[in-house]
């Protein structure tokens, strides 16, 4: 039997497994597409900082507060906007995420002060703020359950490759045509995307090939019943260990979220790098962040495939080893010692994205992992990809951009001491949740 099919396979079920295996991998592609866009129209401003700083002679708080305010949105609206979405309709829900946030995205275009560009930016990540939750949620229904660590990594990961290309073509075009252009160029990007998803991808397509997507296109659920919120927080924050893995994972993304923020702004000022060099350069860290999300969550795979505790040991290792290597490679003189040792430190810091993921999937029932991942993304933002920038840039307000970089990596100290403590209920809990789910089942049953 194939997972893709939603009957069993007979006569022209191997060609109906095949069609619905091209569309996932379509209906992946778009999505994956929208997710760039989604980055791009985030990171491009990191790309600008130098320019908007001499433009309009912000503070290095100002210019932090205008990277933390979308992940701030965008801690604080994925929850209830991925509730919204599972009732209403995944797919409409992305579309008109998307063409929000591509809108507000031209509104920075047109921005005249401060006041006005945090205003468009709020905009952004309200148009952001679901988009990584409900996408990853329609992905993985259409998929089957085996690839889901592969596919959450990777899903992931595109936030990464998203921002090298919003950096990295967006210092391009802000150095030949102006800042401005490149918040038009995202803008362009984003509603050129939405309308090729909205012409491909559909609620009513997605549920007519996957049993598992049906009930997310806002109509009744396949089960018969909406889970009530009691239920749904019940379900959520469960367990000890889940909430160390939302708790771990959104410490140590704190680290990840400053250094995509001020890393061109670093090699501006210590590099003497000229915008877009200096974009282009950061974009190239910021690849390898990606890159690291990906190959870590392979390699987290492949080492517990038989010992699923072992993926809080990986977690472990991840914070430990960026620790190490980015304090003593931003402590470093200017040269090529301190950029490896910054590269192979960005490699890994956010590589505990993909076993945190994991560990809440496992943790969490199947009919709520849109709301289990909404509130992963909610921590990842309001714990760290939000404070990251805003509190890093504070800090070299005062001592200097090198100072605070050097002091933000100890914030893994507290992200191991989180994933120590899921470690140490993990099991328990484990066996706890399969005993429910038994329970649940013969009530059914009966």
């Amino acid at each position: 039997m194939d997972i893709h099919c939603t009957q069993p396979a007979s006569e022209g079920g191997n060609a109906l497994a095949a069609t619905s295996r091209k569309y996932a991998w379509v209906v992946f592609a778009l999505t994956f597409g929208l997710l760039l866009s989604d980055y791009m129209s985030r990171q491009v401003l990191n790309a600008v900082f130098p320019l908007l700083k001499q433009a309009w002679g912000l503070s290095d708080t100002q210019l932090g507060s205008l990277s933390g305010v979308v992940a701030l949105m965008v801690g604080l609206l994925t929850f209830p906007l991925s509730v919204l979405a599972d009732r209403w309709g995944r797919v409409r829900s992305l579309v008109l995420m998307a063409t929000l946030w591509s809108l507000a995205t031209l509104g920075c275009a047109i921005a005249t002060s401060y006041g006005e560009m945090l205003v468009a930016r709020a905009f952004v990540g309200l148009g952001e703020a679901a988009y990584g939750s409900v996408g990853i949620a329609l992905i993985l229904s259409i998929f089957p359950a085996h690839l889901r660590s592969t596919l959450t990594g990777a899903f992931m990961a595109g936030g990464a490759f998203g921002s090298v290309l919003g950096m990295a073509l967006g210092g391009f075009v802000a150095v030949h045509f102006g800042w401005r252009a490149s918040f038009g160029a995202m803008a362009l990007f984003g509603l050129l995307l939405v309308i090729a998803y909205r012409l491909v991808v559909s609620d009513k397509r997605i549920a007519a090939r996957y049993a598992d997507a049906r009930g997310v296109s806002g109509e009744q659920p396949a089960d018969g019943m909406r889970t009530s919120l009691r239920t749904l927080v019940a379900g959520l924050f469960s367990t000890i260990s889940v909430v160390c893995a939302y708790v771990g994972s959104g410490l140590q993304l704190f680290i990840m979220g400053a250094v995509i923020a001020w890393m061109p702004s670093f090699l501006n000022r210590y590099y003497a790098m000229p915008a877009d060099k200096a974009a282009a350069g950061a974009a190239v860290f910021v690849l390898l962040g990606g890159l690291g999300m990906v190959a870590c969550g392979i390699v987290t795979d492949r080492v517990c495939r038989n010992a699923p505790s072992r993926k809080w040991i990986t977690a472990l290792a991840y914070c430990l080893i960026s620790l190490v290597l980015l304090s003593i490679g931003f402590r470093l003189q200017p040269g090529a010692l301190q950029l490896v040792l910054l590269g192979a430190g960005i490699l890994v810091v956010a590589g505990t994205s993909g076993p945190a993921g994991a560990m809440v999937a496992n943790l969490t029932p199947p009919a709520i992992h849109a709301s289990a991942f909404a509130t992963l993304t909610l921590a990842n933002n309001l714990l760290g990809l939000a404070p990251g920038p805003l509190v890093t840039g504070a800090i070299a307000d005062r001592i200097g951009l090198a100072g605070a970089l050097q002091l933000i990596p100890l914030v893994s100290i507290a992200a191991m001491a989180a994933f120590a403590i899921g470690r140490s209920r993990y099991a328990r809990d484990l066996d706890r949740i399969d005993t429910l789910r038994g329970c649940a089942a013969k009530q059914q049953v009966s």
